[in-house]
């Protein structure tokens, strides 16, 4: 139970921060405008699997994003080193969220549902 407990706390402030250096650190455009929407981190802490939702569903704008993300990861680790008071700096991947697309989605339908 405690172990569950610190995993779900250290989620949290890893989204906080992780949302903070985008925001203040990471100069690359392709990586602005991205919302952090969720952070899985594993049992053991070794690793958190970010989640991240953009605005474009353009196939062509994910992928940059992708690749802005792949390339500032080693700042973000870095400066989480320093902001985060733990022992390892887990390994972190970045995932996009689909749910916000989907939610996206429903509701287009359900307003041309409405319309109709």
């Amino acid at each position: 139970m405690a172990r569950q407990y610190r995993s779900d706390r250290l989620s949290q402030e890893i989204e906080k921060e992780v949302s903070d250096i985008l925001r203040r650190r990471v100069r690359d455009p392709r990586v602005e405008g991205i919302t952090i929407t969720g952070v899985d981190v594993t049992g053991d802490l070794q690793q958190a699997k970010i989640y991240y939702s953009i605005l474009s569903d353009k196939a062509s704008d994910d992928q940059k994003t992708k690749a802005g993300l792949e390339k500032a990861s080693g700042l973000i680790r870095k400066e989480l080193g320093s902001r985060l008071s733990i022992y390892k700096t887990p390994e972190l991947s970045f995932v996009r969220d689909e749910s916000v697309q989907y939610g996206d989605k429903i509701d287009q339908l359900l307003n041309q549902l409405n319309r109709d």
